[in-house]
């Protein structure tokens, strides 16, 4: 399926720059696609450059945590749920200490640290793989569970919007919560079905009812903060956590008597390695949606579906936010920008610029982190892994419009 879209993105670009330039009067076009697709690339190569510090730095850091044993005491808490979702994988396999470390470190927004051990656990992942070009059930568990993951600190989306003026920029705090919950727990279940996982028990309804009833506690706590001080809150302990972290790896080694620099030079190592591995995959995925992007195709499609709403007679105060919603999945980036220019048309504390928040917040770039995750072990064949993922996408963007209509 992956094939498929990224020979269609170019296609559909090309078409779209070929109407522009015949019957719309924008010859022009074609010079500006040709200069995005390039620079794409050039910047897919600076991405995975700016990656390779993260990298060498948190792959260090967590094979000090592997060699100290702190992965295994964290996988021992996971370990019967994990029989459930991934039985092919072994209950002593490293992946699962790496795949504990990487959700927690998504869940904290701590995304600097969440990727490099994401990609360790893809590698951990691959090595009991059966079939290495092709994505085992595991794997693909594991990327849509990431794809989708709950975020609980959303700092740079509350950072924009106090930049571009908002009179309360923590409003969406909540809103995006309960909409990345709904997006990871929707997920979660499609490739249950899709690979006949029987979770139906008690164990898995245990860990599913905790991390509803953790959502909910922040929320409150949340809640209960004065506004000025959720954003400082936000910062302040996304920083905090980071440095704990990296702390406690070093204590925890220390006092298992490893020799920390070495062993951190061994993880620093993997780190380089899988950054060069990824930059083909990365140059291939940008440079389609680069095509996509600005030949119109989103565009239209925002049309298109802001026309088909209003003829239903649904409201439609929602749809200036929908390029927000459209780029997520392709480009955190382009994303970005869509969610920056809403709130600079429309105003930081107006209805669309709300949604376009709660959106940003509340899926993560699928295919982004396919292309990265995939590429990282080289596997072309992606079976079902990208239409949950994008299922995922789509419930959480759903959710973030309906709880935009409620908390607004």
């Amino acid at each position: 399926m992956l094939n498929l879209l990224w020979t269609c993105f170019f296609v559909l670009g090309f078409i779209a720059a070929l109407v522009q330039s015949l019957f719309l009067g924008n010859p022009e076009i074609w010079t500006e696609m040709t200069n995005q697709l390039f620079s794409a690339a050039t910047g897919a190569f600076q991405l995975a450059l700016n990656l390779t510090g993260m990298l060498c730095l948190w792959l260090g850091l967590l094979k000090i945590a592997e060699k100290s044993g702190l992965t295994e005491l964290l996988a021992k808490a996971l370990r019967p749920l994990f029989k459930i979702i991934m039985p092919e994988v072994p209950a002593d396999s490293p992946a699962i200490g790496s795949m504990v470390m990487n959700m927690a470190a998504n869940i904290l927004g701590l995304d600097n640290a969440a990727t490099p051990m994401g990609l360790k656990a893809m590698e951990q992942l691959q090595e009991i793989n059966k079939h290495k070009t092709e994505a085992s059930n595991a794997q693909i568990m594991f990327i849509v569970i990431n794809a989708s993951a709950i975020t609980v600190l959303p700092i740079s989306i509350l950072m924009y919007r106090h930049l571009q003026g908002a009179t309360n920029p923590a409003a969406v705090f909540i809103p995006i919560l309960l909409a990345t919950t709904c997006s990871s727990i929707a997920g979660f279940l499609a490739v249950a079905f899709k690979q006949k996982l029987h979770i139906f028990s008690k164990t898995v309804l245990f860990y599913l009812l905790a991390v509803i009833g953790l959502v909910g506690l922040i929320c409150t706590y949340f809640y209960f903060l004065p506004s000025e001080a959720k954003i400082k809150y936000s910062e302040i302990c996304g920083n905090a956590l980071i440095l704990s972290f990296i702390t406690f790896f070093l204590l925890f080694g220390a006092y298992k008597k490893l020799n920390l620099y070495e062993t951190f030079i061994s993880g620093a190592k993997e780190g380089f390695q899988i950054a060069v591995q990824i930059i083909p995959y990365l140059v291939a995925m940008l440079a389609a949606i680069a095509v996509l992007r600005y030949s119109g195709v989103l565009d239209g499609l925002v049309w298109l579906v802001g026309k088909g709403i209003a003829a239903l007679g649904i409201n439609t105060d929602f749809v200036p936010a929908l390029p927000t919603a459209l780029m997520k999945p392709l480009s955190g980036n382009g994303a970005r920008a869509m969610m920056i220019e809403t709130m600079q048309t429309y105003g930081a504390d107006s209805f669309p610029a709300f949604v376009a928040s709660t959106i940003q917040g509340s899926t993560e770039t699928t295919f982004y982190v396919i292309a990265l995750y995939f590429g990282a072990v080289k596997i072309s064949k992606t079976r079902h892994a990208l239409p949950c993922a994008l299922f995922a996408d789509f419930v959480g963007i759903t959710a973030s419009i309906i709880l935009a209509y409620i908390f607004y």
